[in-house]
């Protein structure tokens, strides 16, 4: 069931059920955090591994010092400054935060989203709720509730439905490490962005085995169409004949044969359009049923470095 009607999320949410909510970055597939059938559930319907942790949602800023203790000034700084927002910080957890949130290790992840549906939800709500996005573990995640319908339309109680995603990548993570700020995940918010409020940031943002943060591990975000890089898309094409072939370009590519579907992150190379339109091209481009999807990296600052962060996870291959 598709809607917009909070109430029903609620009740669905108190009898334990997973739900899809819309965020400002991606949809999220959500459950009770304080209840570890609800979390279990989550994991399963993604088929996510359990060494790779959750990020608890909450309605406001105050309400982290029921998830979290011994919050250094830098994060109170943080989230002064970005929340309600696209921002997730990993913490020192409260000790009844179940170790199936958190992966079994002693600090969690928790973020106020930026979504008036969403935060109507959660301030209207007993408990916080977990919401990893909404897609089976590895692909690509989703930007609408029409997105959330392909992957999990009789696997899920309902879909609240908020709209498109406005920013259309996951929040940007920052953990504390010996008092020091580090990234563990690119997201909507550029490095750049958090290192003016409070100063340089180490990243740290590849952990295969034991990650810290969601986002971590090597493989990740991916379409289900194999898809390479490029850094000659003309040659790209002609090295694979009789292949049924799409390309995601910043901006629209010259002399590309017309039976090559291309899909333009932004008309005119802007990083947040480009940002906000990159999960809803590749799903785009897979509903295609090609053989092959040709990328290449965009501009290394601000939001592209969360562009390129996403699509090295995703690719196969180079060429």
């Amino acid at each position: 069931m598709i809607t917009s009607d909070i109430n029903l999320a609620i009740e669905s949410l108190k009898k334990g059920n997973v739900i899809a909510i819309p965020t400002e970055t991606v949809y999220g597939l959500a459950g009770n955090a304080f209840e570890e059938s609800s979390v279990n559930k989550i994991f399963k319907i993604k088929n996510r591994p359990s060494f790779n942790p959750l990020i608890v949602h909450v309605p406001n800023p105050k309400y982290i010092n029921k998830i979290a203790q011994n919050i250094p000034k830098i994060a109170q700084k943080l989230s002064k400054h970005f929340w309600p927002g696209p921002l997730t910080l990993v913490l020192e957890k409260q000790k009844h935060i179940s170790d199936i949130v958190t992966a079994g290790k002693s600090t969690v992840a928790v973020r106020v989203p930026n979504h008036k549906l969403t935060l109507d939800l959660l301030s209207k709500l007993p408990f916080p709720l977990v919401a990893p996005s909404a897609n089976p573990f590895g692909f690509t995640s989703s930007t609408s509730a029409d997105h959330v319908i392909e992957y999990f339309a009789d696997k899920i109680d309902l879909i609240l439905d908020g709209g498109v995603s406005l920013k259309g990548i996951e929040s940007t993570i920052i953990g504390f490490e010996n008092d020091n700020a580090v990234l563990y995940r690119h997201g909507s918010i550029p490095i750049e962005e958090i290192e003016k409020i409070i100063g340089k940031v180490e990243i740290k943002n590849k952990n295969n085995l034991s990650p810290e943060a969601p986002g971590m591990l090597k493989r990740h975000y991916a379409p289900k169409t194999k898809i390479v890089f490029s850094n000659d898309f003309i040659k790209s094409i002609k090295s694979y004949p009789n292949k049924k072939i799409g390309i995601l370009c910043l901006k629209k590519i010259k002399k590309i044969p017309k039976s090559v579907h291309q899909e333009v992150l932004s008309s005119d190379g802007n990083l947040n359009e480009a940002a906000k339109n990159l999960y809803a091209s590749l799903h785009k481009l897979d509903r295609l049923n090609l053989d092959l999807i040709l990328t290449s990296i965009v501009p290394e600052y601000e939001l592209g470095r969360s562009i390129n962060d996403r699509l090295r996870r995703a690719v196969e291959v180079e060429n």
